[in-house]
């Protein structure tokens, strides 16, 4: 298949210093002297743990916003193993709305109506694409961008990469779903080369480890979908297993 989601721009090639501050990084530009730095707009919020070390190759756009303090954006990032990560969250909810449009989810091809960014449930949340289609029940859909990888078990990738109450939130919003009639999917992007498996991280975050088992006990449904990244573009391309430790919940 071809690639399903181009960056809007050609990406342009560097060398990490460090990230900081958590919205910037400093990185050398390929083929500039080591004092010609580059301050970019790192879209992450997160830990991005195994994500940012120095020396690492770093590929960003450049906007042609003149209001923009940081025209340019932080995409990808390649480790010393040659897997690539992207590092921008939101290219997870993008790369998803095309898969969606084209119907290369086979579990959602069903369904005709995508609405983006709705809000919903009784702890004022936005579901990240409400999916509808006569006949069928409403489809609430959650995208998590998965980048984390366990660096003493090859493949094993892991959400969320720190405590995170936002995402605890959602896995109740989505229980309240199937509660209430409809359909409800923990849609986990898995924007890491290196990943081939996922697991919620029960060691960083139990109290989301036990939403999940909850969610998946109430008929909330987990997929996990791999996507091929390069400096070119990206593409949904391989469905991961879902493994949840301790119970027989493992979907691929």
């Amino acid at each position: 298949m071809g690639v399903i989601l181009q960056f809007s721009s050609s990406l342009q090639q560097g060398r990490l210093i460090k990230r900081y501050k958590r919205f910037l990084a400093d990185v050398i530009p390929k083929g500039a002297a080591a004092e010609a730095s580059l301050t970019l707009h790192c879209p992450n919020t997160g830990k991005m743990t195994g994500c940012a070390e120095p020396g690492w190759t770093v590929y960003f756009s450049v906007s042609d916003n003149a209001k923009r303090k940081y025209p340019h954006t932080w995409e990808l990032v390649e480790n010393h193993q040659g897997e690539v990560i992207c590092v921008n969250t939101a290219r997870a909810n993008q790369l998803v709305a095309e898969a969606l449009s084209l119907r290369q989810i086979p579990q959602l091809a069903q369904y005709g109506e995508i609405k983006p960014e709705v809000r919903y449930g009784s702890e004022n949340s936005r579901i990240d694409f409400l999916l509808r289609q006569t006949g069928e029940p409403d489809c609430y859909v959650e995208v998590k961008s998965v980048t984390l990888l366990d660096d003493k078990e090859q493949g094993q990738g892991y959400f969320p990469d720190t405590r995170s109450e936002r995402a605890q939130k959602h896995v109740r919003e989505l229980i309240q779903c199937v509660q209430n009639g409809q359909r409800a999917v923990l849609l986990f992007c898995v924007l890491h080369t290196g990943i081939t498996r996922i697991s919620p991280a029960d060691h960083l975050d139990p109290v989301y480890g036990a939403l999940i088992r909850d969610a998946l006990a109430a008929g909330v449904e987990c997929l996990a979908w791999r996507a091929d990244i390069s400096p070119r573009g990206m593409q949904l391309v391989q469905e991961l297993p879902f493994h949840v430790s301790g119970q027989d919940s493992s979907i691929s």
